[in-house]
Protein backbone atom coordinates (compact mmCIF):
# COMPACT_ATOMS: atom_id res chain seq x y z
CA UNK A 1 0.00 0.00 0.00
CA UNK A 2 1.47 3.33 -1.07
CA UNK A 3 2.14 6.32 1.11
CA UNK A 4 -0.48 8.30 -0.82
CA UNK A 5 -3.16 5.78 0.15
CA UNK A 6 -2.11 6.04 3.81
CA UNK A 7 -2.35 9.83 3.53
CA UNK A 8 -5.85 9.66 2.05
CA UNK A 9 -7.02 7.28 4.77
CA UNK A 10 -5.53 9.51 7.44
CA UNK A 11 -7.27 12.61 6.08
CA UNK A 12 -10.55 10.72 5.76
CA UNK A 13 -10.28 9.52 9.36
CA UNK A 14 -9.47 13.04 10.54
CA UNK A 15 -12.49 14.62 8.85
CA UNK A 16 -14.69 11.74 9.94
CA UNK A 17 -13.64 12.37 13.54
CA UNK A 18 -14.27 16.12 13.16
CA UNK A 19 -17.74 15.39 11.77
CA UNK A 20 -18.55 13.11 14.72
CA UNK A 21 -17.49 15.81 17.17
CA UNK A 22 -19.56 18.42 15.31
CA UNK A 23 -22.56 16.07 15.21
CA UNK A 24 -22.36 15.36 18.93
CA UNK A 25 -22.54 19.05 19.85
CA UNK A 26 -25.99 19.67 18.32
CA UNK A 27 -29.32 17.86 17.68
CA UNK A 28 -28.10 16.49 14.35
CA UNK A 29 -30.75 13.87 13.68
CA UNK A 30 -33.55 16.22 14.73
CA UNK A 31 -32.33 18.83 12.26
CA UNK A 32 -31.92 16.27 9.49
CA UNK A 33 -35.44 14.85 9.89
CA UNK A 34 -36.96 18.33 10.09
CA UNK A 35 -35.09 19.42 6.98
CA UNK A 36 -36.23 16.33 5.08
CA UNK A 37 -39.82 16.90 6.24
CA UNK A 38 -40.01 20.17 4.36
CA UNK A 39 -39.11 18.62 1.00
CA UNK A 40 -42.21 16.46 0.33
CA UNK A 41 -44.53 19.06 1.84
CA UNK A 42 -43.25 21.73 -0.54
CA UNK A 43 -42.84 19.43 -3.57
CA UNK A 44 -46.05 17.44 -3.93
CA UNK A 45 -48.44 20.39 -4.47
CA UNK A 46 -46.36 21.43 -7.51
CA UNK A 47 -45.52 17.97 -8.83
CA UNK A 48 -46.57 16.82 -12.31
CA UNK A 49 -46.59 13.13 -13.14
CA UNK A 50 -46.78 11.86 -16.68
CA UNK A 51 -48.17 8.39 -17.37
CA UNK A 52 -47.80 8.04 -21.12
CA UNK A 53 -50.19 10.56 -22.66
CA UNK A 54 -51.84 11.18 -19.30
CA UNK A 55 -50.58 14.08 -17.21
CA UNK A 56 -51.40 14.05 -13.52
CA UNK A 57 -51.21 17.30 -11.58
CA UNK A 58 -51.42 17.37 -7.79
CA UNK A 59 -51.58 21.16 -7.45
CA UNK A 60 -54.03 22.49 -4.89
CA UNK A 61 -55.45 25.86 -4.01
CA UNK A 62 -53.15 25.96 -0.98
CA UNK A 63 -49.96 25.52 -2.98
CA UNK A 64 -48.40 28.70 -1.66
CA UNK A 65 -49.12 27.64 1.92
CA UNK A 66 -47.45 24.29 1.32
CA UNK A 67 -44.40 26.03 -0.10
CA UNK A 68 -44.16 28.31 2.93
CA UNK A 69 -44.47 25.40 5.36
CA UNK A 70 -41.84 23.41 3.51
CA UNK A 71 -39.38 26.30 3.42
CA UNK A 72 -39.94 27.03 7.12
CA UNK A 73 -39.27 23.40 8.03
CA UNK A 74 -36.02 23.46 6.07
CA UNK A 75 -34.99 26.68 7.83
CA UNK A 76 -35.88 25.21 11.22
CA UNK A 77 -33.79 22.12 10.48
CA UNK A 78 -30.76 24.28 9.65
CA UNK A 79 -31.42 26.34 12.79
CA UNK A 80 -31.22 23.19 14.92
CA UNK A 81 -27.78 22.52 13.45
CA UNK A 82 -26.21 25.94 13.65
CA UNK A 83 -28.18 27.58 16.51
CA UNK A 84 -28.73 24.74 18.96
CA UNK A 85 -29.50 27.23 21.75
CA UNK A 86 -33.00 27.73 20.27
CA UNK A 87 -33.60 24.01 19.72
CA UNK A 88 -36.71 23.96 21.94
CA UNK A 89 -38.38 26.77 19.99
CA UNK A 90 -37.40 25.14 16.68
CA UNK A 91 -38.76 21.78 17.81
CA UNK A 92 -42.11 23.18 18.94
CA UNK A 93 -42.43 25.22 15.74
CA UNK A 94 -41.69 22.21 13.55
CA UNK A 95 -44.29 20.12 15.39
CA UNK A 96 -46.92 22.84 14.89
CA UNK A 97 -46.05 23.22 11.19
CA UNK A 98 -46.23 19.46 10.70
CA UNK A 99 -49.73 19.44 12.22
CA UNK A 100 -50.84 22.36 10.03
CA UNK A 101 -49.50 20.60 6.93
CA UNK A 102 -52.08 17.83 7.41
CA UNK A 103 -54.89 20.17 6.29
CA UNK A 104 -52.89 22.46 4.02
CA UNK A 105 -50.47 20.32 2.03
CA UNK A 106 -51.97 17.03 0.80
CA UNK A 107 -52.11 15.41 4.24
CA UNK A 108 -48.63 16.61 5.15
CA UNK A 109 -46.90 15.49 1.97
CA UNK A 110 -48.82 12.20 1.97
CA UNK A 111 -48.05 11.73 5.68
CA UNK A 112 -44.30 11.39 4.95
CA UNK A 113 -43.46 15.02 5.69
CA UNK A 114 -45.86 15.07 8.61
CA UNK A 115 -44.18 12.13 10.36
CA UNK A 116 -40.66 13.40 9.68
CA UNK A 117 -41.52 16.85 11.04
CA UNK A 118 -43.23 15.40 14.10
CA UNK A 119 -40.32 13.09 14.99
CA UNK A 120 -37.69 15.75 14.24
CA UNK A 121 -39.42 18.32 16.43
CA UNK A 122 -39.78 15.86 19.30
CA UNK A 123 -36.08 14.97 19.07
CA UNK A 124 -35.12 18.64 19.11
CA UNK A 125 -37.21 19.35 22.20
CA UNK A 126 -35.82 16.36 24.11
CA UNK A 127 -32.16 16.83 23.11
CA UNK A 128 -29.72 18.18 25.71
CA UNK A 129 -25.98 18.83 25.41
CA UNK A 130 -23.69 16.35 27.10
CA UNK A 131 -21.68 17.25 30.19
CA UNK A 132 -17.90 16.85 29.65
CA UNK A 133 -16.11 14.73 32.27
CA UNK A 134 -14.05 16.46 34.92
CA UNK A 135 -10.34 16.82 34.13
CA UNK A 136 -8.94 15.81 37.47
CA UNK A 137 -11.41 13.64 39.31
CA UNK A 138 -11.86 13.41 43.04
CA UNK A 139 -8.93 13.06 45.42
CA UNK A 140 -8.97 9.47 46.74
CA UNK A 141 -8.10 10.76 50.22
CA UNK A 142 -11.24 12.92 50.21
CA UNK A 143 -13.63 10.14 49.24
CA UNK A 144 -15.97 8.66 51.89
CA UNK A 145 -14.31 5.87 53.81
CA UNK A 146 -10.79 6.91 52.86
CA UNK A 147 -9.77 7.42 56.48
CA UNK A 148 -8.70 11.04 56.07
CA UNK A 149 -9.90 13.02 59.05
CA UNK A 150 -10.25 16.69 59.62
CA UNK A 151 -6.65 16.98 60.81
CA UNK A 152 -5.37 15.76 57.45
CA UNK A 153 -3.97 12.44 58.73
CA UNK A 154 -4.79 9.56 56.44
CA UNK A 155 -5.29 6.09 57.92
CA UNK A 156 -6.48 2.69 56.90
CA UNK A 157 -10.18 1.88 57.15
CA UNK A 158 -10.93 -1.85 57.04
CA UNK A 159 -13.81 -2.83 54.77
CA UNK A 160 -17.09 -3.91 56.39
CA UNK A 161 -17.18 -7.60 57.24
CA UNK A 162 -13.44 -7.98 57.64
CA UNK A 163 -11.98 -9.40 60.92
CA UNK A 164 -10.59 -5.97 61.79
CA UNK A 165 -13.84 -4.04 61.32
CA UNK A 166 -15.12 -4.69 64.87
CA UNK A 167 -11.82 -3.73 66.48
CA UNK A 168 -11.64 -0.60 64.38
CA UNK A 169 -15.17 0.36 65.44
CA UNK A 170 -14.25 -0.01 69.11
CA UNK A 171 -11.17 2.11 68.56
CA UNK A 172 -13.23 4.83 66.87
CA UNK A 173 -15.67 4.78 69.81
CA UNK A 174 -12.95 5.18 72.49
CA UNK A 175 -9.53 5.89 70.98
CA UNK A 176 -8.12 7.22 74.30
CA UNK A 177 -9.04 4.09 76.23
CA UNK A 178 -7.60 1.85 73.54
CA UNK A 179 -4.32 3.72 73.58
CA UNK A 180 -4.20 3.58 77.38
CA UNK A 181 -4.78 -0.17 77.32
CA UNK A 182 -2.07 -0.83 74.76
CA UNK A 183 0.50 1.71 75.98
CA UNK A 184 3.53 0.20 77.82
CA UNK A 185 3.69 0.82 81.56
CA UNK A 186 6.95 2.38 82.71
CA UNK A 187 7.59 2.40 86.48
CA UNK A 188 8.40 5.62 88.21
CA UNK A 189 11.87 5.91 89.67
CA UNK A 190 11.91 4.52 93.20
CA UNK A 191 8.52 2.79 92.92
CA UNK A 192 8.07 -0.93 93.37
CA UNK A 193 6.40 -3.07 90.77
CA UNK A 194 5.10 -6.61 90.91
CA UNK A 195 5.81 -8.89 87.97
CA UNK A 196 3.81 -11.90 86.86
CA UNK A 197 5.61 -14.23 89.35
CA UNK A 198 4.79 -12.08 92.34
CA UNK A 199 8.33 -10.80 92.88
CA UNK A 200 8.89 -7.19 93.86
CA UNK A 201 11.39 -5.07 92.01
CA UNK A 202 12.44 -1.48 92.49
CA UNK A 203 12.57 0.94 89.60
Amino acid sequence: MSAETHGLRGRFGYWRFRFRVWRGQRPFWAGLLTLLAGLPIAYFPYAHLSLGALSLTMATTAGSGSLIIGVLLVVLGLTMWFQSAVRVFSGVASILLALVSLVVSNFGGFVVGFLLGLIGGALAVSWAPGVPPADGGADPAELPGSGKGDDGDAGYVPPPGSPYAAAYGEYQADPAGDQAATAPQHPVDGAETVDANGRHSAG
